[in-house]
C-alpha cells in the first residue's frame, strides 16, 4: 500500500474527497493548494502553494510514494490562466516528481480533450479535438504527461467525465436553486440526449485503484464515467421530483436558445460556457470498457444517484447556512465548491 500521498488542488472538491478517504484508510497526505485544507488530521500535512512554483513542488514531492495531481483552472478563468495553470502546472509537478525519483503521478485529466467528439460511447483511441482554451490546455496538459511515461515513472492518466457529490456547486447550483424554489427547469430542445455523469466517489475510488495497480497495468490513459445514465431530461426532472413542488422540465427551441445564450456568454452575462452549450445538444458519453478490464474498476453510482445526492447535501446546506454565505464566492466561477452567479439567466425565472 502507498504510505505517502501529496495531492495537488487538494482544498477542492475532488481533492478534499480524496483526502478524507486516503486518510480514512490509515496513509499519510500532504496536500498542496492556494488555500488550507478543510479538513484537520493528524496524518495531514499541507502547504499553501500554486502549482506553478516549481522550487515548492520539488520541496513537497520529496519523499513521495506517489502524486495526484488533481489542481487545475476551470473553463470561466481567463485563457491566459486557463493554460498558465493547467499545462505549466502539471509541467512543473511532474518535473518536480521526477527529480525526487517518486514512482507514480496519478494526473487528472477530463474527456473535454475530444471537443465534442462525433463517436459515442468515445473510446480513449478517438483523437483529441479540443475546441476551445480549456479543452486545448488538458489535451496539452496529457501530452506533457506521455512525456514523462516511460522515464522510470507510472503516470496513469484518468479522463473522468463532469463529476458531482456532496460539496459540488458551479453550475449545478443553479438547476438545485430553481427546484428549490418551485419552478420549472429549461432544457435545449427534447432534452432527449443522453450526457454522461461520474459520482465523486466513484471518482476517488478510481484514484485509489490508478495508485495501487500494478505499474504494467496503471501507465495508461482511461475513461471514467457512470454506466447507467438516462437523458438530461430525465436526470434534471429527478431533482424537481426530489424537490416535491410538482414541477417539470420544459422545452426551449434549441437554436433560438443557443444564439441568445451564446451572446450573453460573449457578453459576460452568463456562466455557461460555450463548449458546454454545444455539448447539451448531443449525446455526450464515453466507452468505460479499458477500467473495467484493465483495472477491474466499476463505479458504484448511476447519473441519477449521483446528482441526487449532490441535490440532497445542497438542500441540508442551503437550509442550516447563514443568508450571507449562500452567495459567497458567487459571480467569478473560482471553484466548483462555489455557486456560481447566475447573471442574466436569473431574470429567466420568471418565466419558468
Amino acid at each position: 500500500m502507498v504510505e505517502r500521498i501529496v495531492v495537488t488542488g487538494g482544498a477542492g472538491m475532488l481533492g478534499s474527497t480524496l483526502i478524507d478517504r486516503l486518510l480514512g484508510d490509515g496513509r499519510q497526505v500532504h496536500c498542496v493548494d492556494l488555500r488550507a485544507p478543510r479538513t484537520e488530521h493528524e496524518n495531514l500535512t499541507h502547504t499553501v502553494s500554486d502549482v506553478r512554483d516549481a522550487v515548492a513542488m520539488k520541496r513537497v514531492t520529496a519523499d513521495a510514494d506517489v502524486v495526484v495531481h488533481c489542481a487545475a483552472a476551470l473553463p470561466s478563468y481567463p485563457a491566459d490562466m486557463i493554460r498558465s495553470v493547467i499545462v505549466g502546472g502539471t509541467e512543473a509537478v511532474l518535473t518536480a516528481a521526477e527529480a525526487n525519483a517518486v514512482p507514480r503521478v496519478v494526473h487528472i485529466s477530463s474527456t473535454a480533450v475530444y471537443g465534442l467528439p462525433k463517436v459515442v460511447p468515445t473510446p480513449e483511441e478517438y483523437p483529441r479535438e479540443p475546441v476551445d482554451t480549456y479543452s486545448a490546455a488538458k489535451a496539452e496538459a496529457e501530452e506533457v504527461a506521455e512525456r514523462f511515461r516511460g522515464r522510470e515513472m507510472c503516470v496513469p492518466v484518468l479522463r473522468p467525465k463532469t463529476f458531482l457529490g456532496p460539496g459540488r456547486m458551479g453550475l449545478f447550483a443553479m438547476l438545485f436553486e430553481w427546484a428549490e424554489e418551485g419552478r420549472n427547469f429549461p432544457v435545449l430542445g427534447r432534452g432527449d440526449v443522453r450526457i454522461q455523469m461520474f459520482d465523486v466517489d466513484d471518482l476517488v475510488d478510481a484514484v485509489v485503484t490508478a495508485m495501487d495497480a500494478p505499474a504494467e497495468r496503471a501507465d495508461d490513459t482511461f475513461n471514467l464515467g457512470a454506466t447507467s445514465f438516462g437523458t438530461i431530461r430525465e436526470d434534471f426532472q429527478a431533482v424537481l421530483d426530489a424537490a416535491g413542488h410538482g414541477k417539470r422540465v420544459r422545452s426551449m427551441p434549441a437554436k433560438p436558445a443557443l444564439a441568445a445564450l451564446s451572446l450573453l456568454q460573449r457578453s459576460g452575462l452568463s456562466p455557461v460556457y460555450g463548449r458546454l452549450l454545444h455539448k447539451l445538444l448531443d449525446d455526450s458519453f464515453v466507452s468505460t470498457d479499458k477500467a473495467r478490464d484493465v483495472l477491474g474498476f466499476r463505479p458504484k453510482y448511476s447519473n441519477q444517484d449521483a446528482i441526487l445526492r449532490t441535490f440532497a447535501w445542497w438542500r441540508e446546506q442551503h437550509r442550516t447556512a447563514p443568508p450571507a454565505s449562500r452567495s459567497r464566492g458567487k459571480g467569478q466561477g473560482v471553484t466548483s465548491v462555489e455557486p456560481w452567479r447566475q447573471g442574466a439567466l436569473s431574470l429567466a425565472k420568471v418565466l419558468f
